[in-house]
């Protein structure tokens, strides 16, 4: 989804008017796969949490009908990625609303309940319709699915430590230089999009084709020493 800086309701309902089911395709083949066709490279490297492995970032935003969508088969992915290659998500920051929205994800990342109340949020949003820029609405999803107590989500939602994190997740998509979500980042080097790969389902299939790459060119370096 590209950015149009629609108001929350009114971005969810034109998103849900234009959303179709993922289209299905036989794989790539390799020797199809090019810079600047089915992927861009970042003119500047963006350094990864951890240099041992390969990263995958999935720049997505709550608001994202085709995030919504997608989510499913990016679990699918994430729970089959093989052991060298670590997964994470940033919430794409493009209004307040968007803003608000990646206060309620790393409020669950502080409260350790990510994987409880992720999918919900979801469901709430595009299912249910639930305002989530109501922190009352998100502290009754946080109590019902995570057993988080009102008083103790507020606390979270509007500490220092989630607000600091969303500035940086800010700073993310600009180094990232998104323009829509979903997105994903292959080692802080490659950004793919559904755009740039045909649809959501070969973003997966790019993104697998980056990893290999990445671990071919690490093949045979020496490995940094920890002190």
């Amino acid at each position: 989804m590209r950015f149009t800086g629609k108001p929350l309701a009114a971005l969810v309902a034109w998103q849900l008017l234009l959303a179709s089911p993922l289209a299905s395709s036989s794989a790539y083949a390799i020797e199809e796969l090019t810079a600047g066709k089915h992927y861009e490279v970042l003119p500047l490297p963006v350094a990864t949490a951890d240099p041992a492995k390969i990263e995958v970032v999935e720049m997505f935003s709550y608001a994202c009908v085709h995030c919504f969508t997608f989510d499913p088969s990016l679990e699918g992915w994430r729970s089959a990625a093989p052991a060298d290659v670590s997964f994470r998500r940033t919430p794409a920051v493009f209004n307040k609303d968007w803003e608000l929205l990646a206060q309620v994800y790393y409020a669950a990342e502080v409260l350790n309940i990510i994987d409880k109340v992720h999918t919900p949020v979801f469901n709430a949003l595009h299912m249910d319709s639930v305002d989530l820029r109501d922190p009352e609405r998100v502290a009754a999803l946080f109590e019902k699915h995570a057993g988080i107590k009102s008083d103790q989500f507020n606390d979270v939602y509007n500490s220092f430590s989630v607000r600091s994190r969303v500035q940086q997740a800010i700073g993310k998509g600009k180094a990232y230089r998104i323009t829509g979500v979903p997105t994903l980042i292959v080692n802080g080097k490659y950004r793919v999009d559904g755009q740039l790969a045909g649809n959501n389902t070969k973003m997966l299939e790019v993104v697998d084709f980056l990893i290999a790459k990445e671990r071919a060119g690490t093949a045979g370096k020496p490995q940094a020493v920890t002190q």
